[in-house]
C-alpha cells in the first residue's frame, strides 16, 4: 500500500532547513534528549540494546522458553534433539543503521517530517552508543541504494552521518520503495554479527519479509516505524486530490464520502496488522515513532516494552 497526500499540503513538505548544521543538531539533541535519557534509563542502554554484540559460549539443550533464532541445527541433528547457543556479550557492538529516504519519508508539516524524525533518532541511538565506545555505520535508500557510512566510532562520526543524511536529496519521484534491495544490501555488506536499525515508514513493494527473516537469523534487529497521524485518518474536508507520495499517481476523491473514509480506514488497519504479523513471525521488535512523538519518550516506552519481554522470557 502507498501512501496518499493532498497537493496542497505536499507544497509545504520543503526540505530540511539549510541553516541548520550537524552541530546545531547535536548540541540540541545532547541537552534536549540525551541528558535526558540519562536521567531516566539512569544509564542502562542494555535494556534498548538486548541481545547484541554476542560471542559463543556455550550449547544446552533447548528449553520451551528458548528463542528459536538460537537453535544449532547441525548440533541438534547430530544428537537428535534440539540444542542451542548461548551467547556472552561482547565489549564492543558494531550497529547499523539501514535507512528508508525515499519520497514518502518528506511526509509531513514543513517544521516535523518523518525525514527530520529520522535524522534525530540516527543521531541520538550513534550517541548513545559512539559514547560507550561502539561503533555506527549506515546505509542509506533514495530510488535504490544510494551510500554507504562504514562503521566507526567518536563523536566525529555522529556528526558525519547527520551530516550526510542533510545533504541527501528529496526525490521528488521515485519507483515505489524496494526495501527487500535495502535488505539485501545489508546482508551481503554486514558479515559480523551487529546491531541493526532499520528505519522506515515500511510503505513500499512486497517482497521484504524473506529478507527481514534471514536478517534477523545472522543479526540483533529492530525496526523503528515512522508515521505520521495525518497518515492514518482521512478528515471530512471535500472533494481533493491526492497524490501518491511514492509515484506522483493523482486522484480526485471525495472525502464527504462516509464509505470512502472508512473503506480508507479499513485498509490502514488491514496494513498496520500485516506489518506486526510481519514483525512477529521475523523475530524483529518493531518501534513506532511518530512525528509527534517526544523522542525521549518514545525511546523510555520502548525500552520499557523490551525489558519486559526480556523478563518473560528469561
Amino acid at each position: 500500500m502507498s501512501t496518499l497526500t493532498s497537493a496542497p499540503a505536499r507544497e509545504q513538505m520543503s526540505a530540511v532547513p539549510g541553516a541548520l548544521t550537524p552541530e546545531r543538531i547535536l548540541y540540541r539533541l545532547d541537552w534536549q534528549v540525551i541528558r535526558r535519557l540519562d536521567g531516566l534509563l539512569q544509564g542502562d542502554y542494555r535494556t534498548l540494546f538486548y541481545g547484541y554484540g554476542i560471542d559463543l559460549a556455550d550449547l544446552r539443550e533447548y528449553q520451551p522458553e528458548d528463542d528459536v533464532r538460537y537453535i544449532d541445527w547441525n548440533v541438534t541433528a547430530r544428537m537428535d534433539t534440539p540444542y542451542v547457543r548461548q551467547y556472552v556479550e561482547d565489549r564492543e557492538l558494531t550497529a547499523w543503521f539501514l535507512l528508508d529516504l525515499s519520497p514518502s519519508m518528506d511526509f509531513g508539516l514543513a517544521e516535523r517530517q518523518k525525514r527530520a524524525a529520522l535524522i534525530d533518532f540516527v543521531a541520538t541511538v550513534a550517541r548513545l552508543l559512539t559514547r560507550h565506545g561502539n561503533r555506527v555505520g549506515a546505509i542509506l535508500y533514495g530510488d535504490r541504494v544510494c551510500g554507504m557510512i562504514p562503521a566507526r566510532g567518536g563523536k566525529i562520526q555522529v556528526l558525519r552521518l547527520i551530516n550526510d543524511l542533510l545533504k541527501q536529496p528529496h526525490l521528488a519521484r521515485a519507483p515505489l520503495t524496494d526495501l527487500a534491495q535495502l535488505l539485501n544490501g545489508a546482508l551481503n555488506a554486514v558479515k559480523r554479527r551487529s546491531l541493526i536499525f532499520i528505519v522506515s515508514d515500511f510503505i513500499c513493494a512486497p517482497g521484504w519479509e524473506r529478507p527481514l527473516k534471514l536478517l534477523s537469523q545472522r543479526h540483533e534487529v529492530l525496526a523503528v516505524r515512522l508515521w505520521d497521524a495525518r497518515e492514518m485518518t482521512l478528515p471530512d474536508i471535500g472533494v481533493i486530490v491526492m497524490e501518491d507520495a511514492e509515484t506522483g499517481e493523482q486522484v480526485l476523491v471525495d472525502t464527504g464520502d462516509r464509505r470512502f473514509r472508512k473503506a480508507y480506514a479499513e485498509v490502514v488497519q488491514q496494513r498496520e496488522a500485516e506489518l506486526a504479523a510481519t514483525f512477529k513471525r521475523a523475530g524483529v521488535d518493531p518501534m513506532a515513532l511518530s512525528t509527534e512523538d517526544d523522542l525521549v519518550r518514545a525511546i523510555v516506552r520502548f525500552s520499557a516494552a523490551r525489558k519486559a519481554r526480556r523478563t518473560v522470557k528469561g
